[in-house]
Protein backbone atom coordinates (compact mmCIF):
# COMPACT_ATOMS: atom_id res chain seq x y z
CA UNK A 1 0.00 0.00 0.00
CA UNK A 2 3.03 2.52 0.41
CA UNK A 3 2.70 3.32 -3.57
CA UNK A 4 -1.34 4.08 -3.21
CA UNK A 5 -0.08 7.74 -3.12
CA UNK A 6 2.67 8.21 -5.55
CA UNK A 7 0.23 6.03 -8.03
CA UNK A 8 -2.65 8.86 -7.18
CA UNK A 9 -0.18 11.52 -7.70
CA UNK A 10 1.27 9.97 -11.15
CA UNK A 11 -2.65 9.81 -12.72
CA UNK A 12 -3.01 13.29 -11.51
CA UNK A 13 -0.40 14.59 -12.83
CA UNK A 14 -0.62 13.09 -16.44
CA UNK A 15 -4.65 13.56 -16.78
CA UNK A 16 -4.55 17.96 -15.42
CA UNK A 17 -4.37 19.42 -19.08
CA UNK A 18 -7.08 16.97 -20.61
CA UNK A 19 -9.44 19.21 -19.36
CA UNK A 20 -11.89 21.60 -21.85
CA UNK A 21 -13.32 23.82 -18.62
CA UNK A 22 -12.62 24.82 -15.26
CA UNK A 23 -15.62 23.47 -13.77
CA UNK A 24 -14.84 19.80 -15.39
CA UNK A 25 -11.05 20.39 -13.89
CA UNK A 26 -12.42 21.27 -10.49
CA UNK A 27 -14.91 18.82 -10.03
CA UNK A 28 -11.79 16.02 -11.19
CA UNK A 29 -9.55 17.78 -8.21
CA UNK A 30 -12.11 17.62 -5.66
CA UNK A 31 -12.65 13.75 -6.52
CA UNK A 32 -8.69 13.62 -6.21
CA UNK A 33 -8.26 15.31 -2.83
CA UNK A 34 -11.19 12.61 -1.67
CA UNK A 35 -8.90 9.74 -3.26
CA UNK A 36 -5.54 11.38 -1.41
CA UNK A 37 -7.57 11.15 1.67
CA UNK A 38 -8.68 7.93 1.19
CA UNK A 39 -5.31 6.80 0.28
CA UNK A 40 -3.90 8.31 3.62
CA UNK A 41 -6.42 6.38 5.99
CA UNK A 42 -5.41 3.03 4.23
CA UNK A 43 -1.61 3.74 4.74
CA UNK A 44 -2.52 4.92 8.04
CA UNK A 45 -4.44 1.79 8.86
CA UNK A 46 -1.67 -0.32 7.68
CA UNK A 47 0.70 1.09 10.29
CA UNK A 48 -1.54 0.57 12.99
CA UNK A 49 -1.59 -3.36 11.65
CA UNK A 50 1.78 -3.55 12.28
CA UNK A 51 2.28 -6.43 15.39
CA UNK A 52 5.75 -6.90 15.19
CA UNK A 53 9.38 -5.63 13.86
CA UNK A 54 9.71 -7.91 11.53
CA UNK A 55 6.75 -6.54 9.63
CA UNK A 56 8.10 -3.30 9.11
CA UNK A 57 11.43 -4.96 6.62
CA UNK A 58 8.78 -6.37 4.37
CA UNK A 59 7.01 -3.02 3.90
CA UNK A 60 10.44 -1.49 3.42
CA UNK A 61 10.79 -3.43 0.69
CA UNK A 62 8.08 -2.53 -1.18
CA UNK A 63 9.14 0.81 -0.98
CA UNK A 64 12.97 1.69 -1.13
CA UNK A 65 14.71 1.54 -4.16
CA UNK A 66 16.37 -2.17 -5.11
CA UNK A 67 19.74 -0.64 -4.50
CA UNK A 68 19.18 0.75 -0.99
CA UNK A 69 17.14 -2.31 0.22
CA UNK A 70 19.29 -4.48 -0.28
CA UNK A 71 22.58 -2.27 1.29
CA UNK A 72 20.53 -2.25 4.46
CA UNK A 73 19.05 -6.07 4.10
CA UNK A 74 22.36 -8.31 2.30
CA UNK A 75 25.14 -9.65 3.76
CA UNK A 76 28.60 -11.47 3.12
CA UNK A 77 29.11 -13.86 0.39
CA UNK A 78 26.39 -16.63 1.00
CA UNK A 79 24.43 -15.23 3.56
CA UNK A 80 24.93 -17.92 5.90
CA UNK A 81 25.91 -16.01 9.02
CA UNK A 82 22.93 -13.27 8.53
CA UNK A 83 20.26 -16.34 8.43
CA UNK A 84 22.25 -17.77 11.46
CA UNK A 85 22.11 -14.38 13.46
CA UNK A 86 18.28 -15.11 13.57
CA UNK A 87 18.14 -18.99 13.32
CA UNK A 88 19.97 -19.55 16.66
CA UNK A 89 17.99 -17.42 18.94
CA UNK A 90 15.62 -20.26 18.16
CA UNK A 91 17.81 -23.23 19.46
CA UNK A 92 17.61 -21.31 23.16
CA UNK A 93 14.29 -22.09 25.03
CA UNK A 94 12.98 -20.73 28.04
CA UNK A 95 12.64 -22.41 31.48
CA UNK A 96 9.79 -20.03 33.08
CA UNK A 97 9.51 -19.63 37.36
CA UNK A 98 5.64 -19.46 38.20
CA UNK A 99 4.06 -18.08 40.61
CA UNK A 100 5.79 -14.95 41.09
CA UNK A 101 4.09 -11.48 41.60
CA UNK A 102 5.23 -9.70 38.91
CA UNK A 103 2.37 -7.28 39.59
CA UNK A 104 5.68 -4.59 38.57
CA UNK A 105 8.47 -5.19 36.43
CA UNK A 106 11.56 -2.74 36.39
CA UNK A 107 13.51 -2.71 33.12
CA UNK A 108 15.76 0.17 33.75
CA UNK A 109 19.46 -0.29 33.61
CA UNK A 110 22.50 1.60 33.60
CA UNK A 111 25.07 1.54 31.14
CA UNK A 112 28.41 3.15 31.36
CA UNK A 113 26.97 5.89 34.12
CA UNK A 114 23.79 6.61 32.46
CA UNK A 115 20.65 5.91 33.40
CA UNK A 116 18.28 4.49 30.51
CA UNK A 117 15.09 2.75 30.82
CA UNK A 118 15.84 -0.29 29.22
CA UNK A 119 18.48 -2.48 27.42
CA UNK A 120 17.70 -2.10 24.22
CA UNK A 121 19.67 0.82 22.36
CA UNK A 122 20.10 2.00 18.57
CA UNK A 123 22.72 0.63 17.06
CA UNK A 124 25.13 2.57 13.99
CA UNK A 125 23.64 2.12 10.95
CA UNK A 126 24.95 3.99 8.15
CA UNK A 127 23.23 6.26 5.58
CA UNK A 128 19.91 6.68 6.59
CA UNK A 129 18.65 9.67 4.55
CA UNK A 130 18.79 6.61 1.94
CA UNK A 131 15.54 5.28 3.82
CA UNK A 132 14.46 9.04 5.02
CA UNK A 133 15.21 12.58 4.57
CA UNK A 134 15.29 12.76 8.00
CA UNK A 135 17.91 9.90 8.50
CA UNK A 136 19.54 10.06 11.76
CA UNK A 137 17.99 13.00 13.25
CA UNK A 138 14.57 11.12 13.18
CA UNK A 139 16.03 8.39 14.76
CA UNK A 140 17.92 10.49 17.38
CA UNK A 141 14.21 11.78 18.36
CA UNK A 142 12.75 8.29 18.38
CA UNK A 143 15.57 7.24 20.91
CA UNK A 144 15.05 9.93 23.22
CA UNK A 145 12.09 9.88 23.67
CA UNK A 146 12.28 5.99 24.48
CA UNK A 147 14.65 6.60 26.86
CA UNK A 148 17.52 4.90 25.48
CA UNK A 149 20.97 5.80 23.84
CA UNK A 150 21.43 5.90 20.11
CA UNK A 151 24.84 5.75 18.86
CA UNK A 152 25.84 7.42 15.58
CA UNK A 153 27.64 6.01 12.01
CA UNK A 154 30.86 7.70 10.93
CA UNK A 155 29.54 7.54 7.63
CA UNK A 156 25.88 9.19 8.58
CA UNK A 157 24.13 11.31 6.53
CA UNK A 158 23.66 13.80 9.78
CA UNK A 159 26.38 15.49 11.40
CA UNK A 160 27.42 14.92 15.08
CA UNK A 161 26.67 18.41 15.55
CA UNK A 162 23.12 17.77 13.86
CA UNK A 163 22.36 15.02 15.60
CA UNK A 164 22.92 16.66 18.64
CA UNK A 165 20.86 19.33 18.23
CA UNK A 166 18.04 17.61 17.78
CA UNK A 167 17.24 16.97 20.95
CA UNK A 168 18.83 15.85 24.13
CA UNK A 169 19.84 12.72 24.83
CA UNK A 170 22.20 9.89 25.30
CA UNK A 171 24.20 9.50 21.69
CA UNK A 172 27.36 7.49 21.22
CA UNK A 173 29.73 7.68 18.61
CA UNK A 174 30.40 4.86 16.14
CA UNK A 175 34.23 5.32 14.73
CA UNK A 176 36.00 4.12 11.43
CA UNK A 177 39.40 4.44 11.65
CA UNK A 178 41.24 6.09 8.44
CA UNK A 179 44.20 6.53 7.52
CA UNK A 180 44.50 10.05 8.36
CA UNK A 181 44.75 10.03 12.03
CA UNK A 182 44.61 13.75 12.16
CA UNK A 183 41.00 13.50 10.64
CA UNK A 184 40.11 10.82 13.30
CA UNK A 185 41.48 13.09 15.74
CA UNK A 186 39.00 15.99 15.11
CA UNK A 187 35.92 13.31 14.08
CA UNK A 188 36.17 12.12 17.78
CA UNK A 189 36.82 15.54 19.53
CA UNK A 190 34.06 17.15 17.59
CA UNK A 191 32.05 13.80 19.05
CA UNK A 192 32.99 14.78 22.19
CA UNK A 193 32.37 18.76 22.36
CA UNK A 194 28.88 17.46 20.70
CA UNK A 195 28.22 15.94 23.69
CA UNK A 196 28.44 12.18 23.20
CA UNK A 197 29.19 9.78 25.94
CA UNK A 198 31.34 7.35 24.02
CA UNK A 199 32.90 5.94 21.65
CA UNK A 200 31.90 2.50 19.81
CA UNK A 201 35.74 1.88 17.93
CA UNK A 202 34.48 -0.60 14.45
CA UNK A 203 37.33 -2.86 14.93
CA UNK A 204 36.18 -6.07 12.71
CA UNK A 205 36.73 -3.69 8.93
CA UNK A 206 40.26 -3.58 7.99
CA UNK A 207 38.60 -4.33 4.59
CA UNK A 208 34.94 -4.28 3.84
CA UNK A 209 33.29 -8.12 3.09
CA UNK A 210 32.25 -9.37 -0.03
CA UNK A 211 28.38 -7.94 -0.52
CA UNK A 212 27.38 -9.62 -3.21
CA UNK A 213 24.45 -7.72 -3.83
CA UNK A 214 26.16 -4.03 -3.32
CA UNK A 215 28.40 -5.33 -6.13
CA UNK A 216 25.80 -6.30 -8.64
CA UNK A 217 23.99 -3.10 -7.53
CA UNK A 218 26.68 -0.79 -8.36
CA UNK A 219 25.92 0.91 -5.05
CA UNK A 220 26.47 4.25 -4.63
CA UNK A 221 25.54 7.03 -2.17
CA UNK A 222 22.55 8.83 -4.23
CA UNK A 223 24.18 12.24 -5.48
CA UNK A 224 21.56 14.54 -3.24
CA UNK A 225 23.29 12.62 -0.17
CA UNK A 226 26.49 13.07 1.71
CA UNK A 227 28.56 11.73 4.67
CA UNK A 228 27.79 14.88 6.57
CA UNK A 229 31.10 14.12 8.72
CA UNK A 230 33.34 14.60 6.00
CA UNK A 231 31.62 17.03 4.16
CA UNK A 232 34.02 19.41 2.86
CA UNK A 233 36.68 17.45 2.78
CA UNK A 234 36.33 15.90 -0.41
CA UNK A 235 35.54 12.27 1.19
CA UNK A 236 31.60 13.19 1.57
CA UNK A 237 31.10 11.49 -2.04
CA UNK A 238 30.55 6.92 -2.80
CA UNK A 239 30.55 7.19 -6.04
CA UNK A 240 29.66 4.38 -9.00
CA UNK A 241 32.40 1.99 -9.72
CA UNK A 242 32.49 -0.91 -11.52
CA UNK A 243 32.38 -2.67 -7.84
CA UNK A 244 30.80 -2.35 -4.76
CA UNK A 245 31.23 2.44 -4.39
CA UNK A 246 31.38 1.41 -0.77
CA UNK A 247 33.82 -1.14 -1.14
CA UNK A 248 36.46 1.34 -3.07
CA UNK A 249 35.78 4.01 -0.86
CA UNK A 250 36.96 1.85 2.00
CA UNK A 251 39.53 0.27 0.44
CA UNK A 252 41.10 3.79 -0.25
CA UNK A 253 40.04 5.31 3.30
CA UNK A 254 40.11 2.59 5.67
CA UNK A 255 43.07 2.13 8.01
CA UNK A 256 43.89 -1.10 7.37
CA UNK A 257 46.97 -1.01 9.83
CA UNK A 258 44.40 -1.17 13.42
CA UNK A 259 45.84 -2.96 16.03
CA UNK A 260 45.58 -3.16 19.72
CA UNK A 261 47.97 -0.40 20.50
CA UNK A 262 45.30 2.12 18.56
CA UNK A 263 42.65 1.55 21.49
CA UNK A 264 45.31 3.19 23.66
CA UNK A 265 45.87 5.82 21.26
CA UNK A 266 42.38 6.92 21.09
CA UNK A 267 42.46 7.48 24.95
CA UNK A 268 45.22 9.91 24.70
CA UNK A 269 43.02 11.58 22.36
CA UNK A 270 39.71 11.32 24.40
CA UNK A 271 38.37 10.74 27.85
CA UNK A 272 35.50 9.42 26.45
CA UNK A 273 34.91 5.54 27.34
CA UNK A 274 35.78 3.32 24.35
CA UNK A 275 33.78 0.19 23.65
CA UNK A 276 35.52 -2.12 21.09
CA UNK A 277 32.71 -3.40 18.47
CA UNK A 278 33.26 -6.62 16.47
CA UNK A 279 34.71 -9.10 19.51
CA UNK A 280 33.17 -12.97 19.06
CA UNK A 281 36.72 -14.77 20.77
CA UNK A 282 37.61 -14.79 24.34
CA UNK A 283 41.04 -14.31 23.07
CA UNK A 284 40.16 -10.64 21.74
CA UNK A 285 38.07 -10.16 25.17
CA UNK A 286 41.11 -10.46 27.18
CA UNK A 287 43.16 -8.11 24.48
CA UNK A 288 40.15 -5.62 24.80
CA UNK A 289 40.29 -5.39 28.42
CA UNK A 290 44.18 -5.36 28.53
CA UNK A 291 43.84 -2.15 26.17
CA UNK A 292 42.00 -0.21 28.31
CA UNK A 293 38.40 -0.51 26.95
CA UNK A 294 35.53 0.12 28.81
CA UNK A 295 33.31 -2.36 27.51
CA UNK A 296 32.93 -4.65 24.60
CA UNK A 297 29.78 -5.19 21.52
CA UNK A 298 29.79 -8.78 20.33
CA UNK A 299 29.27 -7.80 16.95
CA UNK A 300 29.88 -10.22 13.42
CA UNK A 301 28.64 -6.62 11.56
CA UNK A 302 25.19 -7.45 10.71
CA UNK A 303 26.88 -11.37 9.35
CA UNK A 304 27.95 -8.03 6.69
CA UNK A 305 31.97 -8.74 7.12
CA UNK A 306 33.49 -12.68 7.29
CA UNK A 307 30.78 -15.22 6.24
CA UNK A 308 30.30 -18.37 8.66
CA UNK A 309 31.57 -16.74 11.92
CA UNK A 310 28.95 -17.99 14.54
CA UNK A 311 25.97 -16.33 15.21
CA UNK A 312 26.25 -13.51 17.75
CA UNK A 313 23.99 -14.89 20.26
CA UNK A 314 26.29 -17.85 20.17
CA UNK A 315 29.17 -16.11 20.80
CA UNK A 316 27.83 -14.31 23.62
CA UNK A 317 28.37 -16.37 26.16
CA UNK A 318 32.01 -17.28 25.31
CA UNK A 319 33.07 -13.33 25.63
CA UNK A 320 31.05 -13.03 28.89
CA UNK A 321 32.83 -15.77 30.34
CA UNK A 322 36.24 -14.07 29.11
CA UNK A 323 35.65 -10.71 30.35
CA UNK A 324 34.90 -12.35 34.06
CA UNK A 325 32.59 -8.91 35.02
CA UNK A 326 35.74 -6.39 34.38
CA UNK A 327 33.85 -4.57 31.79
CA UNK A 328 29.85 -4.74 30.43
CA UNK A 329 29.45 -6.83 27.18
CA UNK A 330 26.11 -6.27 24.50
CA UNK A 331 25.06 -8.05 21.71
CA UNK A 332 24.55 -6.63 18.57
CA UNK A 333 22.79 -8.72 15.56
CA UNK A 334 19.91 -10.67 15.22
CA UNK A 335 17.47 -9.06 17.63
CA UNK A 336 14.09 -8.96 16.53
CA UNK A 337 11.94 -10.27 19.44
CA UNK A 338 11.86 -9.34 23.29
CA UNK A 339 12.37 -12.73 23.46
CA UNK A 340 15.53 -12.45 21.88
CA UNK A 341 16.60 -9.63 24.11
CA UNK A 342 15.57 -11.83 27.00
CA UNK A 343 17.89 -14.69 25.70
CA UNK A 344 20.66 -12.31 25.59
CA UNK A 345 20.03 -11.24 28.91
CA UNK A 346 19.76 -14.61 30.29
CA UNK A 347 23.65 -15.37 28.42
CA UNK A 348 25.37 -12.25 30.55
CA UNK A 349 24.52 -9.55 28.04
CA UNK A 350 24.31 -6.10 29.60
CA UNK A 351 22.24 -4.72 27.00
CA UNK A 352 21.51 -4.92 23.55
CA UNK A 353 21.78 -3.11 20.46
CA UNK A 354 19.44 -3.22 17.34
CA UNK A 355 20.21 -1.91 13.61
CA UNK A 356 18.29 -3.15 10.54
CA UNK A 357 14.81 -3.25 12.61
CA UNK A 358 15.18 0.31 13.32
CA UNK A 359 16.44 1.43 9.30
CA UNK A 360 13.09 -0.34 8.28
CA UNK A 361 10.96 1.50 10.49
CA UNK A 362 12.43 4.43 9.54
CA UNK A 363 12.08 4.09 6.08
CA UNK A 364 8.38 3.07 6.49
CA UNK A 365 7.21 5.65 8.49
CA UNK A 366 10.03 7.86 9.90
CA UNK A 367 10.56 8.86 13.49
CA UNK A 368 7.25 7.48 14.45
CA UNK A 369 8.38 3.70 13.09
CA UNK A 370 11.44 3.54 14.85
CA UNK A 371 9.72 5.04 18.21
CA UNK A 372 6.95 2.29 17.51
CA UNK A 373 9.85 -0.47 17.23
CA UNK A 374 11.59 0.19 20.39
CA UNK A 375 7.70 0.52 21.96
CA UNK A 376 7.30 -2.93 20.62
CA UNK A 377 10.49 -4.53 21.65
CA UNK A 378 10.17 -2.59 25.45
CA UNK A 379 6.60 -4.32 25.53
CA UNK A 380 7.86 -7.74 24.47
CA UNK A 381 10.61 -7.71 27.03
CA UNK A 382 8.10 -6.78 29.79
CA UNK A 383 6.16 -9.79 28.87
CA UNK A 384 8.70 -12.17 28.58
CA UNK A 385 10.17 -11.57 31.88
CA UNK A 386 6.80 -11.45 33.38
CA UNK A 387 6.10 -14.75 31.86
CA UNK A 388 9.43 -16.47 33.01
CA UNK A 389 9.15 -14.76 36.82
CA UNK A 390 11.53 -12.07 36.36
CA UNK A 391 10.52 -8.54 38.42
CA UNK A 392 14.49 -6.84 37.62
CA UNK A 393 16.51 -7.26 35.14
CA UNK A 394 19.05 -8.24 37.80
CA UNK A 395 16.39 -11.56 38.36
CA UNK A 396 16.67 -12.67 34.25
CA UNK A 397 19.68 -15.70 35.10
CA UNK A 398 21.32 -18.37 33.09
CA UNK A 399 18.86 -20.92 34.88
CA UNK A 400 15.96 -18.87 32.91
CA UNK A 401 17.47 -20.69 29.56
CA UNK A 402 18.46 -23.97 27.96
CA UNK A 403 20.40 -23.62 24.72
CA UNK A 404 21.02 -26.84 22.20
CA UNK A 405 25.40 -26.62 23.53
CA UNK A 406 23.99 -27.09 27.18
CA UNK A 407 23.35 -31.01 27.44
CA UNK A 408 24.04 -32.61 29.36
CA UNK A 409 22.70 -30.55 31.90
CA UNK A 410 22.96 -29.73 35.47
CA UNK A 411 19.80 -29.16 37.02
CA UNK A 412 20.43 -25.70 39.15
CA UNK A 413 20.16 -27.33 43.20
CA UNK A 414 16.53 -26.87 45.00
Amino acid sequence: MCHVITSLSNVIISTLFTFSSLSTLSRFLETAKDNFVFAENIVEKEMEMITNVSEYEVIAKEKLPKMVYDYYASGAEDQWTLKENRNAFSRILFRPRILIDVSKINMMTTILGFRISMPIMVAPTAMQKMAHPEGECATARAASDAGTIMTLSTYANSSVEEVASTRSGIRFFQLYVHKDRNLVAQLVRRAERAGFKAIALTADTPRLGRREADIKNRFNLPPYLTLKNFEGLDLGKIDKTDDSGLASYAANQIDQSLSWKDVKWLQTITSLPILVKGVLTAEDTKLAIEAGAAGIIVSNHGARQLDYVPATIMALEEVVKAAQGKVPVFLDGGVRRGTDVFKALALGASGVFIGRPVVFALAVDGEAGVRKVLQMLHDELELTMALSGCRSLKEITRNHVVADWDHPRVLPRL
